[in-house]
């Protein structure tokens, strides 16, 4: 293991975009099994990478590992927001468990080799390590009765010579040290060695303990891991540069459905893939429950349920333009896109409050009518609104326009904010008036019928 790691370790450093890399073999809080390594790659800055992005840096260097022999690496680069909380070989985790352990070591490579098929996908592997040496013991009861040899006797003999039994403690004036039993480290490498070790029998005869053991040689897993109480698998894999996690989880669960697992058998996402189609399924429930609070303030406000809806109208233009945005520039929907759509809410919303609350003031101090008062409105109050759209938008483009380490975490976050408030900016102004107007007829003919309503029980009762 130390020889295949150096070499790809030099392959690495042999690549012009990495600047430092640091190196670990063996078993430790990151790898579970001794036949694993780890490294840490630092590449140089952006500028000195002829601006080649760490995704086309890492799927450079799978191909220059891809081919050596004996050893198999896996890369991912490192993300400023890991949310999954769960380490593996690459990014993302898909994870298989089941009551029964037999039928999940039978199923376990049917799905790797069915997740290796999707396209865009790279980097698959398994926590499952099926290669470590296993000696099943079994006592020969009526050859150790015979010869006056005692089941107890050879579990003491077996855990005198293989567990590291601590048998004294030696103290000194200074230190103390553990007494540890065991046999010569020559006599631990096979189970043929059981023939020096001996147990009492009969008459005070010492006896050899393969004569009343029986040994067997099998594979045993090095590391059982488990999903809650259940014993569980987790496939690890990676995405392409061209891939998105989204398409990357709905191929694999496609893939995953057409082996047809049996009904004891889960199979979901884990980890980062796990935490992001849970934030996916929050995102419609969090944007309901924001424009839900600013109704609610708005309708507070100028106590009508009404004008707040058409505030609120000018919301669904910032969303198209930000998702608009994002579409031109190439980039994903992340969470930070996301934010930014999250926070046009509060920064659109003031260019219909501009309109509104003047046309409110125009109907209720001047006594002019819904149509004329949002036409000044809208006049009046265009020179504002464009100046704190533009405040904002300028605000935003040393994020959209940003380079240097940690900039792909921020820009998508300018480019929603700017295509939000330019196509709102374009678009409130024509129809929020319209909207105002056919809002305020709805509320008029409810307040007419209401008292009509009202006023019908009255006229009965004079007639009568």
């Amino acid at each position: 293991m130390n020889k295949l790691q150096t070499e790809a370790l030099e392959r690495i450093l042999a690549d012009p975009a990495v600047a430092n890399v640091g190196s670990s073999v063996g078993a430790s809080g990151f790898n579970a099994s001794v036949n694993q390594g780890r490294m840490f790659i630092a590449l140089k800055p952006l500028d000195q990478r002829d601006g080649m992005t760490t995704a086309r840096v890492v799927e450079r260097l799978r191909r220059s590992l891809g081919r050596i022999g004996g050893i198999s690496v896996y890369l991912s680069p490192a993300r400023d927001i890991r949310t999954g909380a769960r380490q593996s070989n690459s990014d993302y985790q898909f994870t298989l468990w089941s009551t029964d352990i037999g039928e999940l070591y039978s199923w376990l490579p049917k799905v790797v080799d069915r997740v290796k098929q999707v396209p865009g996908i790279t980097d698959v592997s398994t926590d499952r390590e099926q290669g470590g040496l296993q000696a099943s013991i079994s006592i020969d009861r009526q050859t150790a009765s015979r010869l006056g040899v005692r089941v107890e006797d050879i579990s003491n003999a077996l855990a005198n010579a293989f567990s590291q039994r601590q048998i004294s403690t030696i103290y000194t004036q200074r230190n103390q040290y553990r007494v540890i039993l065991e046999v010569e480290p020559r006599y631990q490498k096979d189970p043929a060695d059981f023939a020096h070790i001996f147990v009492p029998g009969s008459n005070g005869a010492q006896v050899p303990l393969t004569s009343v053991v029986r040994t067997e040689k099998s594979l045993a897993p090095l590391v059982v891991n488990h999903q809650g109480p259940f014993p569980a698998f987790t496939i690890s894999y990676g995405l392409r540069p061209d891939m998105s996690l989204d398409e990357a989880t709905q191929a694999i669960r496609a893939a995953v459905a057409e082996l047809h697992l049996p009904d004891s058998i889960r199979a979901d996402s884990a980890g980062d893939a796990k935490a992001f189609a849970e934030q996916a399924n929050s995102q419609v429930l969090l944007i309901v429950a924001a424009l839900l609070a600013v109704y609610i303030v708005l309708g507070v406000l100028y106590e009508s349920l009404a004008h707040p809806l058409t505030i609120i109208s000018t919301l669904p233009s910032a969303g198209l333009g930000a998702l608009i945005a994002l579409r031109l520039a190439d980039m994903e929907l992340t969470v930070i896109a996301f934010i930014g759509i999250i926070l046009l809410i509060g920064i659109v919303k003031k260019n219909g409050i501009m309109l509104v609350d003047f046309a409110l003031e125009q109907e209720r101090g001047h006594g002019l009518e819904p149509r004329r008062a949002i036409l000044e409105a809208a006049r009046e109050r265009f020179r504002p609104i464009l100046m704190t759209t533009f405040a904002a938008l300028l605000g935003a483009v040393p994020l959209a326009i940003a380079v240097g380490p940690g900039s792909e975490l921020r820009r998508p976050l300018g480019v929603a904010i700017i295509g939000g408030l330019l196509v709102s900016q374009v678009l409130t102004l024509y129809t929020t008036p319209i909207i105002y107007l056919l809002l305020d007829k709805l509320h008029r003919r409810f307040e007419k019928e209401a008292r009509d309503g009202k006023a019908l029980p009255a006229q009965e009762v004079a007639l009568s």
